[in-house]
């Protein structure tokens, strides 16, 4: 019996070339970058997509972010095995080429409905890169620093995550929507362009990979359904019935997806992974997180354009004191983490999190008062998540073998997509409606306070060993 993995790492079979490996990182990186960036970039430009296509209604519009990471998370798994049966660089560039020209379409659509089916390609693109990225990462370094090399990847992820809005107000504002897309063709293109000629393609395993479609069906229609009936509450074109039965169909989709799992013989996702507490803790955790970072930043800007009456370049650069403090805190977590595990960092950052959205409950009101009410809460946000998302990506792994490395890492990535999917859904239902007020962001921000406390109750259970690999020294 086969399970599909993502690309099965090389541990010591391959002897390492003299060449530093720090140039495959970034190209990969590159990639992955604006893989990430993609997946926040819009929550800045919803009000100008509401402009530009005005027939459509919010809930609508929560399609064009949902569709990309609704497809993004349940492709991501699957990819991985293609990766690992027709080669890594293979797959990554193949993945890159799909995703920019999914890119130019999305630009270039016309309609709603063509716009969220250019996403969905430029999901299935994302999703073939981004394993493969890994995979490319951790073959090019040796094992000793491997970890080191890991923690980097993911804090490249959640920089792009965090800076997307800020940098897609700037775009939206002065360029259009369109631009929003177009920005990933230059560097895409420098990474496919490099990627072609430097990167080696690693030893394919000569194992056809099965793909499970039947799980990869179940999951799309348990995260859509449900993310549909959250979206159209407020909406007269459904009925309370018929979302009462959208969620019903959700909730047995994902029931019926954890039994195929059971019983498949090559399973979306090895259940058997959730033997490991830690790890289970650590996913539930990043779902909650997810969750909480999606609403963040959507209220962020919602906040700013409608009740403070900001433009978006100055919604955008308010914003960015935030994202500015993620780098800087993860690096100093991850040396940390290295010495005393996990947990203590995940406990505190989530902590330090909830209190960045009580002070936004709290404080800010209806008249702009920038320095004093909302910037102290947007750099308790910016360490919060510094310590929390990298995190949670190291410990996602550190406690499993090195043949499940990979697996347990996209778990680990497809569950924050589903958390996203979720915040997103939540908050247009809550403050995507015209006439806005303050009201209508506390529970915004309530939410943002119970899920941080969330997040830390359940990094309780996390035990990763500390640093054991020490590659970081």
């Amino acid at each position: 019996m086969t399970t599909p993995t993502l690309a099965p790492i090389p541990l010591d079979a391959v002897p390492r070339a003299a060449a530093s490996p720090w140039p495959t990182f970034w190209i990969a990186c590159i990639a992955v970058f604006l893989v990430s960036i993609d997946s926040t970039v819009l929550f800045a430009a919803f009000g100008a997509l509401q402009a530009a296509f005005p027939a459509a209604t919010p809930a609508d519009l929560s399609w064009v972010l949902n569709a990309y990471t609704v497809v993004y998370a349940t492709m991501l798994i699957p990819a991985g095995g293609l990766a690992d049966a027709h080669g890594r660089k293979r797959v990554f560039l193949a993945g890159v080429t799909l995703f920019l020209a999914a890119s130019a379409a999305c630009g270039m659509a016309d309609s709603v409905a063509l716009l969220i089916a250019a996403r969905v390609v430029q999901a299935l693109g994302a999703a073939l890169l981004t394993p493969a990225s890994l995979s490319i990462i951790l073959d090019a370094f040796p094992k000793e620093k491997r970890t080191v090399a890991v923690s980097l990847w993911g804090a490249v992820g959640g920089l792009a995550a965090a800076i997307g809005p800020s940098l897609g107000s700037s775009i939206v504002e002065h360029l259009g929507w369109p631009w929003a897309f177009y920005i990933n063709l230059p560097l895409g293109a420098v990474s496919l362009w490099f990627g072609a000629a430097r990167l080696r393609e690693a030893k394919i395993s000569g194992k056809v990979a099965r793909i499970d479609v039947v799980g990869m069906l179940l999951l799309i229609v348990a995260v859509g359904a449900l993310a549909m009936a959250i979206t159209q509450l407020d909406s007269p074109h459904w009925s309370g019935l018929e979302l009462g039965a959208l969620a019903l169909t959700g909730a047995i989709a994902f029931g019926a997806f954890i039994a195929w799992a059971r019983t498949a013989t090559a399973p979306l996702v090895d259940l058997a992974l959730f033997a490991n507490r830690s790890y289970s803790a650590v996913n539930l955790a990043t779902l909650a997180f997810g969750t909480a970072f999606a609403m963040m930043f959507f209220a962020f800007f919602s906040y700013m354009t409608r009740i403070w009456h900001f433009s978006l370049p100055l919604a955008g650069l308010a914003v960015t004191p935030g994202p500015l403090m993620v780098v800087p805190t993860a690096i100093v977590a991850g040396r940390i983490a290295a010495r005393t595990g996990h947990r203590p960092i995940l406990v505190t950052g989530s902590l330090i999190y909830a209190a960045s959205g009580l002070w936004l409950l709290l404080v800010p009101g209806t008249e702009p008062a920038y320095a004093t009410q909302w910037l102290p809460g947007l750099f308790l946000s910016g360490i919060g998540v510094g310590m929390v998302l990298p995190s949670l990506s190291g410990a996602a792994v550190a406690g499993l073998p090195a043949a499940q490395y990979a697996v347990g890492s996209a778990v680990n990535q497809a569950t924050r997509q589903l958390g996203s999917v979720l915040g997103v859904a939540v908050t247009v239902l809550l403050v995507g409606h015209a006439n806005l007020t303050r009201a209508d962001f506390l529970p915004v921000y309530g939410m943002h306070v119970a899920l941080a406390l969330l997040t830390a109750a359940l990094c309780l259970a996390v035990r990763t060993a500390p640093a054991a690999p020490a590659g970081g020294r």
